[in-house]
């Protein structure tokens, strides 16, 4: 630019050398466009009425320069009149990636940081590039060579091509450590990010050995706090030596360790700059231990379990400065924290965005902090959580906004979940064969948070028509209501039922994460196309047609962050029916579910969520336990890998026919890890490992596993998980099903 300017300045100089002294009248400029005619005359110095100056005119050009818009200017003047000519810097009109991560906005805005519309500009490309070698390198491959292709279109565009030429990933054969004598270095994998590559390093669970040329650096910091963990306060590890053959991309990498002596907490104190909490209550949070060896992550946890208590008390800028005192000649630590608490802060407003759809009030009701109240950290994370659980919000934040010493604002952030469809498609399912499926439903119907839907779906062994509507907070109070009605034919394998009824039902939440239900149901039964040669005298009287008339009392337990994606907390439920009143079918049953979802992240730093499920199920025969209320195992909900509903059987002696008798109990177990495949398309992918058992005296008449993966995809059409599985060990006359799906339902 410097060099133009000059340039500008000696073609002025020859230009006005013979108007020297002459007034400028007018100043006009010539192919401008970035900048307008008032903007540019604030940027004049040579300005209209001021005698024609060349130094004047030469710090104008360069001011116009400084703005970044322009590829040349210079002037010219002519009867009392400066133009000032333009030639702007082209536009970008298109930007591509090739060669690594194509077609990704995300990286197109984070990485490339270049948008359709910007400036042509070189110094902008060339950090982009190295912006992309950078990410390469993050991955662990070096010599990654990045070029770019500029192309000047017709219309005075540009065209800026990246092409990624990916470099070698580096594979760690070997990983040792020198000096390593009080510990197993084992654990030290569980937190270092560059490991030692493993038999079969591609398969889930095992170490793939690829370096990360970017976690180098933090990986002894890392293997330090792991000593810390065990109360080695005094460890101290040197960088790595690494060996790189480059004929390969194979390294051998050594960590030198000097471990030093164990540290054992010798007292505690906790001291408040002012008093307002009883030391007491405080101690009880404290995890660390007095004569027990130092925990650094259990120090910091505790840190962290203060706050939060004296947080809750409404002091909502509470710092807790934690400090050790260490005795090197006694091998022993002091633990102080000091707590200042600052003063109790209250809310004064509440501010709801993002909500295009649902009604203010529905998101108010579940926060549990508003308009006056005193600030709670817990509150506010319960909040969060709170909303997730509704399942109408794709994401939420709430934002604290301080507005003086005493008073804050609290900002919720809201991105709206499609939680309404219509469907009008088929599929296909190993169990139902082709179905069709048209239905409305909505759990969100026009903001309200009322869920209703209507559906009628038909396959090749069922017909199902039914309509219901629930409300969780009737009058935005903590009583729910629901009401249903349905009538469905479902054939199995060796009869075939008719069901009509109705349902209707009414909850109350008691606490924030605890709900009781009370429902009763009505329904008429039918049996069709039973093969009753297949049963014995004592099994026919089961498929008589009955009426069941039931009422069902439960409880459920439910912390979770969130409906469909689940990262932390439980859920438990117990139900109890009771059927009998006044209709054929007369039974008790028990049903027992729990979930547990545990989010990773934090440890292995991506978005790995492990689940598991357990259900345990119990009928009694009171008088009529009809075959169709008894338990079934196989399938989606129980042990994939199977039909759905196809176990317990037996082999019909005379025929040799498949006979499906049901249980009275019935346990079984998932195991399931669950991680990202497309974000960016609200795609996962989960392996699970399921058992079961199940059985009409005893658990053990029938135990079957099953393993596989399954994608989960939150689909236009609502959230959608595929499921590919196995048997374990299946038995020649078990019935297998490799492939199931189900629409609409939590993962």
């Amino acid at each position: 630019m410097r060099y133009k300017a000059i340039l500008a300045a000696v073609l002025w100089m020859a230009s006005t050398l013979l108007h020297a002294g002459d007034t400028v009248e007018k100043v006009q400029y010539d192919g401008l466009v970035h900048i307008s005619e008032g903007v540019a005359d604030q940027l004049l110095v040579q300005k209209p009425g001021m005698p024609l100056e060349r130094s004047k005119v030469d710090d104008t050009i360069k001011t116009f320069f400084k703005q970044g818009y322009f590829k040349d200017i210079y002037a010219t003047y002519q009867g009392g009149v400066l133009t000032l000519h333009f030639v702007e810097k082209p536009i970008i009109s298109r930007i591509e990636l090739k060669g690594w991560k194509e077609n990704d906005e995300d990286t197109l805005r984070d990485i490339v940081q270049l948008k359709k519309g910007t400036l042509y500009d070189p110094e902008k490309l060339e950090a982009a590039k190295k912006r992309i070698i950078a990410a390469l390198s993050q991955e662990g491959k070096i010599d990654s060579v990045v070029e770019v292709e500029t192309e000047h279109l017709d219309n005075g565009s540009v065209s800026v091509t990246f092409i990624a030429n990916e470099g070698e990933t580096i594979l760690i054969e070997k990983l040792r450590y020198s000096g390593v004598h009080g510990l197993d270095p084992d654990i030290f994998d569980e937190a270092i990010a560059n490991k030692e590559h493993q038999f079969m390093g591609w398969f889930w669970g095992r170490n793939d050995g690829k370096m990360m040329l970017d976690q180098l650096q933090y990986d002894p910091m890392r293997i330090r706090d792991t000593y810390m963990q065990h109360g080695y306060m005094d460890a101290k590890i040197d960088a790595p030596f690494t060996r790189i053959d480059f004929d390969d991309y194979t390294a051998d990498m050594s960590y030198q360790v000097e471990e030093g002596d164990i540290y054992t907490t010798k007292k505690i104190e906790l001291y408040q700059k002012t008093q307002v909490i009883d030391e007491a209550i405080l101690r009880e949070v404290v995890h660390l231990q007095t004569e027990q060896p130092f925990n650094i992550k259990t120090f910091r946890e505790d840190a962290e379990r203060i706050k939060t208590k004296i947080a809750d008390l409404g002091y909502a800028y509470v710092q807790v400065l934690p400090d050790l005192r260490k005795d090197t000649e006694n091998r022993t630590l002091e633990v102080v924290y000091r707590i200042i608490p600052g003063q109790k802060v209250w809310i004064r407003n509440v501010v709801v965005s993002g909500n295009t759809r649902t009604l203010d009030r529905i998101i108010r009701r579940e926060l549990y902090l508003g308009p006056g109240d005193l600030y709670s950290l817990t509150d506010l994370k319960d909040s969060r959580n709170a909303l997730g659980r509704t399942g109408y919000f794709d994401s939420n934040t709430i934002e604290e906004k301080r507005v003086d010493d005493h008073t804050m604002d609290i900002v919720v952030k809201v991105k709206e979940a499609p939680t309404g469809n219509i469907q009008l498609g088929g599929g296909y399912g190993s169990y139902g064969g082709f179905m069709l499926s048209v239905g409305v439903n909505d759990r969100n119907i026009f903001g309200s948070g009322i869920n209703m839907g209507v559906k009628a779906e038909r396959s090749q062994r069922s017909n199902n028509y039914s309509f219901n509507i629930s409300n969780p907070r009737l009058n935005d109070s903590d009583f729910s209501g629901n009401f249903s009605v349905f009538f469905n034919d479902f054939q199995y394998n060796d009869y075939t039922t008719h069901t009509d009824g109705v349902s209707v039902g009414t909850g109350h939440r008691f606490t924030r994460f605890i709900t009781g239900y009370l429902n009763y149901t009505y329904s008429n039964v039918d049996y069709q196309d039973v093969n009753l040669s297949l049963y014995t005298e004592d099994q026919r009287r089961f498929f008589e047609s009955y009426s069941k008339s039931a009422v069902s009392v439960s409880g459920t337990f439910d912390n979770t962050d969130d409906y469909y994606v689940a990262r932390e907390g439980w859920v438990i439920s117990q139900s109890f029916e009771r059927a009998g009143l006044g209709a054929e079918a007369d039974y008790f049953k028990s049903r027992t579910q729990l979930s547990k979802y545990n989010g990773v992240q934090e440890w292995l730093g991506f978005d790995l969520v492990a689940r598991y499920k357990a259900r345990y199920y119990l009928a009694r025969d009171t008088g009529y336990l009809p075959i169709a209320e008894r338990f079934y195992m196989g399938g989606l909900g129980s042990v994939r890998g199977y039909e759905s509903y196809s176990m317990p059987y037996y082999i019909n002696d005379r025929s040799g026919e498949y006979v499906r008798i049901g249980g009275k109990q019935t346990f079984s177990n998932n195991f399931e890890l669950s991680f990202p495949l497309v974000p960016k398309a609200k795609m996962r992918l989960t392996t699970f490992l399921d058992w079961g058992w199940i059985g009409t005296s005893s658990l053990s008449e029938f135990s079957r596993g099953g393993y596989g993966v399954a994608l989960e995809w939150f689909s236009p059409m609502g959230p959608l998980q595929l499921v590919f599985s196995n048997p374990i060990n299946p038995q020649e006359s078990d019935r297998i099903s490799h492939f199931e799906f189900t629409i609409g339902q939590r993962f």
